[in-house]
């Protein structure tokens, strides 16, 4: 059973690790693996700025009734492409890697969810099993609601069902985006080039240059632009040797998104 589950209605649970073993973490000095934890939706500083998250305060109040709140560590999954959909996590804070296997083992990974964005929807809505595998990829905190609950929360709020549609329409977007990306970029090259402008386009530009924590592995760089990862580890060499990006640790710094550009415009 995977432990985002509602147990009780507005309860909010964590643990954390101490001197080897889960105790209940209640002392307001620590927080789960680093986390600045969202209590209740009610007092969420990124209410406005998020999608589905900016509902009419009735709204929230009843959203705030049916979840359940958890804080998650990284590699923990949430739910498995093919298991029927229990219901939706809407993610506060971290990152989720949203991914696809064939039966001979190869991952391709569609998107890297971020804050704001509700999880295994589609499944959820239709009532079919989830479509993807969704894993943690940096610590993480998640609403979980279930199905049942999920679905009368709709029925009952027209604002609601509006952001889910909206929602929907987005990751349709990112969908289409991707396939672009993957299926019309005629090198790996190019295919990284675009990989490394999409996930820089909401970072600040700095002098000319646009830094990134990349917390993805070369092997989840090449599960997301269909390469392989020696591919992969060897095109970061090349761009690092034509100064196109350095690397400071987890930190990527691109140097001339112009000269991405070239590689993608031929």
């Amino acid at each position: 059973m995977l432990s985002g589950e509602r147990k009780s209605a507005n309860r909010f649970q964590f643990l954390t690790m101490l001197d080897g073993g889960l105790l209940p973490e209640r002392t307001p000095m620590r927080t789960p693996y680093g986390l600045e934890i969202i209590e209740n939706c009610l007092a969420c500083p990124h209410r406005e700025e998020r999608l589905f998250c900016n509902l009419s305060e009735p709204s929230v109040r009843a959203l705030a009734a049916i979840t359940s709140s958890a804080a998650y560590p990284k590699g923990a999954t949430l739910f498995v492409e093919g298991q029927p959909a229990r219901g939706v996590f809407i993610l506060c804070n971290g990152r989720v890697k949203l991914s696809t296997s064939s039966a001979d083992g190869k991952t391709l990974i569609l998107r890297i969810s971020e804050p704001g964005e509700v999880l295994g929807l589609p499944a959820t809505v239709t009532g079919k099993s989830y479509e993807l595998t969704a894993d943690i990829i940096e610590p993480a905190q998640a609403n979980f609601i279930a199905r049942n609950d999920f679905l009368n929360f709709l029925r009952e709020n027209g604002d609601v069902a509006l952001r889910v549609a909206q929602q929907l329409g987005e990751t349709y977007h990112l969908a289409i985006s991707e396939m672009r990306t993957i299926g019309l970029s005629h090198s790996a090259s190019e295919k990284l080039a675009r990989f490394l402008l999409e996930w820089a386009a909401n970072c600040p530009e700095e002098k000319g240059q646009v830094r990134i924590k990349m917390t993805l592995t070369h092997e989840e760089i090449a599960q997301m632009i269909g390469s392989s990862r020696e591919t992969v580890t060897r095109l970061l060499a090349d761009f690092r040797r034509k100064q196109l990006l350095q690397v400071v640790g987890s930190t990527l710094i691109l140097r001339s998104k112009a000269d991405l550009e070239a590689i993608i415009n031929g």
